[in-house]
Order: C-alpha cells, then sequence, then structure tokens
C-alpha cells in the first residue's frame, strides 16, 4: 500500500467501527470503496496525491447535490450531505486561504507570461495541480478568469 492517507483512512475506519460511530464509518467506507473502484478499474495502486483527487470529487459532487436539495427544499438532505463532506474533508490537505490562492495565480501567470483569457488553459495547467483538495477549484478558476479579463 503505498498510499499513507489510505493507511489513515483504514485506522480511522478500525476507530469508528471501535467507536460506534455508525454515521462516519459510512462515509469512510464510501471513501475506501471509490478509491478501491478506481484501483480495480484501473489496475493501479493508488498514491496520495491521486487519493486526494478522488476526495476532492467526492466533496465537489455533495456540494453539487446539496445545490439542487436546497432549490427542492430537502433540508434533511442537505444535513446529510453536508455532514459526509465535513467527515471527507478531515482527510483533506488544510484549506488554502485567499492569500495563498492569489500568490500562486499570480505566480502562474507571471511564469507563464499571460496576458488575457486565452491563456487560461496555461494557468490553470500550474494553478491545479497546487490547489486540488485545498480549495474550491472551480472558484480559483473563476479568480483566474476575472483576473485575465481585466
Amino acid at each position: 500500500m503505498s498510499s499513507a492517507l489510505k493507511t489513515s483512512l483504514q485506522d480511522a475506519m478500525k476507530a469508528a467501527m471501535k467507536a460506534g460511530d455508525k454515521p462516519r464509518l459510512g462515509v469512510i467506507r464510501l471513501i475506501l470503496s471509490a478509491l478501491k473502484q478506481v484501483e480495480v478499474d484501473e489496475r493501479v495502486e493508488l498514491d496520495d496525491t491521486r487519493v486526494i483527487g478522488i476526495l476532492d470529487k467526492m466533496v465537489k459532487q455533495r456540494r453539487e447535490s446539496i445545490g439542487m436539495f436546497d432549490k427542492a427544499g430537502r433540508d434533511d438532505l442537505t444535513k446529510i450531505e453536508q455532514a459526509e463532506i465535513d467527515v471527507i474533508q478531515t482527510f483533506l490537505p488544510q484549506a488554502l486561504s485567499e492569500e495563498e490562492v492569489e500568490a500562486i495565480i499570480k505566480d502562474a501567470i507571471s511564469k507563464t507570461g499571460a496576458e488575457s483569457i486565452k491563456d487560461m488553459g496555461k494557468v490553470m495547467g500550474i494553478v491545479r495541480p497546487q490547489v486540488v483538495g485545498r480549495g474550491d477549484v472551480g472558484a480559483i478558476s473563476g479568480q483566474i478568469k476575472a483576473i485575465l479579463s481585466a
């Protein structure tokens, strides 16, 4: 097992079992199942970077669900999704601050020499690996667009 994050997930699963924390245990099992699915489908062993990407995707899916549940007035389902996000985020690296995100964006723009929205792909190519799992990539993309459009 090459992923320290995967090991910590398995340890957390054992701890949740011992503590009788069924909601947390359910989410951790869901995470491990998603990781196993990717490993089986792609016949690879996941490293921490890839695990973080999968966790980030899971958080994004839940945020989209919350948006739909809010529109439908289903607060009960919104609370369940939010609880799942809270558990998943405990395994993600510390979120970046606004200042850190800005510094990463400015650094990427200066490295690529980006001057207009046409250079968005180049900038995202540098920024994305640095922010996956540590910030909302969609929101960060919007910030880059705003800077390059100005």
